[in-house]
């Protein structure tokens, strides 16, 4: 071994038990990304919601006006603003996670080629979905703010 040349962390097997807890590894990165856009979304729609919800309730006959009429807005804007956030964090936790997995201590554990592997990286399904939810969010961020709801 060469002194200039880091040591390794861990020793790398391969074998089907580590290849196997690798892809497992890999889903579970998928299903927490995957419970993070469902918080985002719920976030996201219920900041979206109540906007509207509470400017129709203070239309309603019999109903004392508000004391601060902006408060629903501003919550909407907050849930909304916090969704977006936790998309674009958790979107950067999971690709910072992602590139580690693929990273050369890994390679052999993945069962890929090179070739194959930025293929997959690039085109994650997830990501798409998440960027998707994120524009969603940032157009309803906006509607909001500037009252086209």
């Amino acid at each position: 071994m060469n002194p200039s040349e880091p040591t390794p962390r861990f020793d790398v097997r391969i074998t089907s038990d580590s290849h196997f807890a690798w892809i497992r590894t890999r889903m579970a990165l998928e299903r927490t990304l995957m419970a993070w856009v469902r918080t985002g979304v719920a976030l996201i729609g219920f900041g979206f919601t109540i906007v509207p919800f509470c400017q129709r309730l203070g239309e309603m006959p019999g109903v004392a006006p508000a004391r601060r009429p902006q408060a629903p807005r501003d919550l909407g804007l907050a849930l909304i603003g916090a969704g977006v956030l936790a998309l674009v964090v958790s979107g950067l936790q999971y690709r910072q996670i992602v590139h580690y997995l693929w990273s050369n201590e890994f390679k052999p554990l993945a069962g890929m080629k090179a070739k194959e592997m930025k293929a997959v990286y690039a085109q994650s399904p997830v990501m798409i979905v998440l960027a998707a939810v994120t524009l969603i969010g940032l157009f309803a961020f906006f509607a909001v703010l500037f009252r086209m709801v």
